[in-house]
């Protein structure tokens, strides 16, 4: 186990430091998984993880095709994090479990390792990101792990993780790269293959690369016309890039609220893996990632995290025309994302949805006008999520008042009847919809 007082004042360690080489993650050395080690870890964890369902969703009607969620977010510890954890593990000496082990994670893989470590006796240091999610800190905590907070990203985090464990002679669990987690991530697409054998394409979510590794591994083995589409967040297009340049690359500026997909270097023994054996690679905007999330909610009664709703998301965009009236998995391959986080992230898919709008209205400051407006939102069947007045810093005069509401609507053309109304009846109004400001 880590001293946590001795690593306190560790400066952000050199990238180009050969000491920090992790020999499971090695760049010049890369090592490709094969199917027999994807049946041998699942052997190995069947007994300590889910064999989640897979089931046709509601949804399929809506997009034209058969849509199978494969529920990787039922998993004990919400994510499909605990096959690899588990796997990897259970395969350390007898002396490397003794010590424990270390690992960087901005969650998912964390919290599986401290989990699965509290159950096998194995201490478990986690270091992530300074603003890694608190509920995913207080997780790993609750199942015993040491968390420190190190680097502003996964990035440094894993330097930080790196250096730590060469310090103390621990061994570096790398949660999307590591080989044992990637054949550990690979029995995913065993069990879909089990509950959908005519299967036609499986969409992955993307962050380091080492469930779209494993799955590809498995997948292609048994049936090798499956198609094999990655998602990865616009914002952080690792595997995207990396299969441009023929090898992993750092990524800049990578931030997203889809925090497992916020990976600015992909694994080389993921990316080695399954570059040559998934079909497409494909980025999307954030904005469906927020439709996708509420999606789930509103039609499965599934809370899903942001980076677990890409592969719906995927969908959503309406980029893989050849997919209409095939059957598809999609993989919700997470579902731990703070309250407050959900929050906003519904709030914002409810607006791109059509189901909230936002507008500004300047009244004559008299005490009927907020009256009248509510009377106008009532006829037209809106309800008022919330509502402020502004007199002071507002640009009208002292005698008006200047209104902002947000409303639940129906759809489109809901909104399209209350702009009308309002543009009728008011002067001066300024309509927000979908980040858009529009001035009447």
């Amino acid at each position: 186990m880590v001293d946590e007082q001795l690593v306190t004042n560790i400066p952000l360690p050199n990238p180009e430091d050969p000491d920090l080489l992790d020999p499971n993650s090695d760049p010049d050395h890369p090592k490709v998984i094969v199917f027999e080690e994807v049946k041998a870890a699942g052997e190995l964890i069947k007994d300590g993880v889910i064999y989640t369902p897979c089931k046709k969703s509601q949804l399929s009607l809506e997009y034209n095709m058969d849509i199978y969620f494969k529920k990787e977010f039922l998993q004990v510890t919400g994510s499909f994090k605990d096959r690899g954890a588990r796997n990897a593990l259970l395969q350390l000496t007898s002396e490397k479990a003794r010590r424990g082990v270390i690992a960087c994670s901005a969650g998912n893989h964390a919290i599986s390792l401290a989990y699965h470590g509290s159950l096998l006796k194995i201490p478990i240091t986690i270091i992530m990101p300074v603003n890694s999610s608190l509920m995913k800190q207080e997780r790993c905590k609750k199942y015993g792990g040491l968390v420190l907070l190190k680097g502003n990203n996964v990035f440094e985090s894993k330097l930080y993780a790196s250096k730590i464990a060469k310090l103390n002679n621990l061994l570096l669990i790398n949660g999307y790269d590591h080989p044992h987690i990637l054949s550990g991530q690979g029995t995913i697409g065993v069990e879909i293959l089990e509950q959908v054998p005519d299967v036609d394409a499986i969409i992955v979510p993307v962050g380091g690369g080492g469930l779209l590794a494993g799955l590809c591994v498995a997948v292609k083995s048994i049936r090798p016309e499956v198609m094999i589409v990655g998602v990865e967040s616009n914002r952080c297009p690792g595997f995207h890039e990396a299969m441009l340049a023929g090898k992993p690359v750092y990524t800049e500026n990578c931030q997203s609220s889809a925090d497992g997909l916020a990976i600015s270097v992909v694994g080389v023994n993921s990316f080695e893996t399954a570059h040559k054996l998934v079909d497409k690679v494909i980025t999307i905007d954030e904005t469906y990632i927020y439709r996708a999330v509420v999606r789930l909610l509103e039609f499965e009664k599934s809370v899903v995290e942001c980076s677990g709703a890409a592969s719906l998301a995927l969908i959503m965009a309406n980029v893989l025309p050849e997919l209409i009236g095939k059957k598809v998995v999609c993989i919700l391959s997470g579902g731990n994302i703070d309250i407050s986080t959900l929050n906003r992230v519904i709030d914002k898919g409810l607006a791109l949805e059509g189901h909230l709008c936002r507008f500004i209205v300047v009244l004559n400051d008299r005490p009927e006008s907020i009256s009248e407006l509510c009377l106008i939102l009532n006829d037209i069947g809106a309800n008022i999520k919330d509502i402020s007045h502004e007199r002071i810093w507002s640009t009208s005069g002292i005698l008006q008042v200047q209104v902002k509401c947000t409303c639940e609507i129906q759809d489109a053309s809901h909104t399209t009847d209350l702009e009308h109304a309002l543009k009728t009846k008011y002067k001066h109004v300024i309509w927000c919809q979908n980040e858009l400001m529009i001035t009447y």
